[in-house]
């Protein structure tokens, strides 16, 4: 049954059907097919030319969607070695060399990136109060237009953020963003 557990599909692009399995973790909740799925219809299926982040990889389901629907560069940060292995295993399975895998702390990482991004997925621990911090300093980061996935059980004060779409499956709340100067 953990075996089960512990794998993804990817539902669209290049890799659609694709399987991918990942380890146990504490806090590590891939995001569901469905709500990928219209997350995907949101931003369009073809990311041709877009720069991602996926920066709280965990599983990495957002980062290898948007690779295969061909956005030129997924920047993928994960803290956690096992889980960073497995996305290593997962990227080397699809032959994805757009990818680029970070094993580092993601605010860390983030403080120290010079880098700017068109499409940013934030998915962080839901008991933390990481998205609020990230959101906060992530504006610098992006590119024109930017739009930024966001994923929380609780949807916090979003300030500073244009509510583009969102939406709710069970008890994990996501919505599209923009940043409003």
């Amino acid at each position: 049954m953990s075996q089960a557990r512990n794998q993804l599909r990817i539902v669209g692009g290049e890799y659609r059907r694709r399987v991918l399995r990942f380890p146990d973790a504490e806090g590590l909740r891939p995001t569901p097919d469905r709500v990928r799925e219209t997350l995907f219809n949101w931003l369009g299926q073809d990311l041709t030319g877009k720069t991602c982040l996926d920066l709280f990889a965990g599983s990495g389901a957002l980062g290898f969607e948007a690779a295969s629907r061909n956005a030129r560069r997924v920047v993928m940060v994960e803290k956690a070695k096992p889980v960073h292995a497995a996305l290593q295993a997962n990227r080397q399975l699809l032959g994805a060399t757009h990818i680029e895998l970070v094993h580092a702390d993601a605010a860390a990482w983030l403080a120290r990136c010079t880098e700017q991004f068109d499409v940013v997925f934030l998915d962080p621990p839901f008991a933390s109060d990481l998205l609020v911090k990230t959101l906060a300093v992530l504006p610098v980061r992006l590119n024109e237009g930017a739009l930024v996935y966001a994923e929380c059980a609780q949807r916090p004060d979003l300030k500073g953020w244009e509510i583009l779409r969102e939406g709710k499956a069970g008890t994990v709340h996501y919505a599209l963003l923009r940043h409003t100067d």
